[in-house]
């Protein structure tokens, strides 16, 4: 096997928005009426957001506010936080970078919608993503496989051929699922190790022929 290319996750992965998710939750659910706690937060990281809007429903008192209305005013408020600023993983555009010069395709596949990825790419240089597959463009979000192989397909690559970046773990059910090598950055939530999948500490070290080596 050679490595075709690298499927990216992008929140807690590329760039470090956890934080700001979990402020617009706890303050945007607390005016609702419900208790949200830190805890809470981490229980959602990586979920798709159908999923977690039917959670914080469940904890807002009845009446208080409909769902959709709660999905826009929750995205509204995280999209508005990134485009004023982001902070990314160590290492990871780095990484990217050097990807680029070395022709290896790059995927972002991610959970969240469309108008947060844009928000997140308007801090990159151009081009550095061959594909984006948004959580609103599949019919099966993570950690259901379809994102990562829509990506792979969107490529023309197999997706055995194929390092995923992640950090959650659902995110990276979805990469194993897929049948590509999962290379797990956990930020706030422990993942183990298991077949086809490296967990490490930062992409800081990580270079392009470290991942054409999990493929040999």
């Amino acid at each position: 096997m050679t490595l075709q290319a690298v499927l990216w996750d992008m929140d807690g992965t590329l760039v470090d928005s956890e934080p700001i998710w979990a402020r617009v939750q706890i303050d945007l659910l607390a005016s609702l009426g419900a208790t949200w706690t830190i805890e809470d937060c981490v229980s959602l990281v990586g979920s798709g957001l159908g999923d977690a809007v039917k959670v914080w429903m469940s904890r807002i008192p009845a009446g208080a506010i409909e769902a959709d209305e709660l999905a826009g005013r929750m995205y509204a408020e995280v999209e508005r936080s990134l485009k004023e600023e982001v902070d990314f993983r160590p290492g990871a555009v780095e990484l990217l970078q050097a990807l680029k010069r070395e022709g290896i395709p790059c995927a972002l596949v991610s959970a969240s919608y469309r108008v947060m990825i844009d928000a997140v790419l308007s801090h990159l240089p151009p081009d550095l993503f061959d594909v984006i597959v948004a959580g609103d463009e599949v019919t099966n979000n993570k950690p259901h496989p379809e994102p990562y192989l829509t990506a792979a397909r969107e490529l023309d690559v197999d997706p055995v051929d194929c390092v995923v970046i992640e950090d959650s773990p659902g995110g990276t059910a979805s990469g194993t699922a897929a049948g590509a090598f999962v290379v797990v950055v956990p930020q706030w939530v422990e993942i183990p190790a298991g077949p086809r999948r490296q967990v490490i500490e930062s992409l800081e070290t990580v270079t392009p022929d470290a991942l054409r080596d999990l493929l040999r």
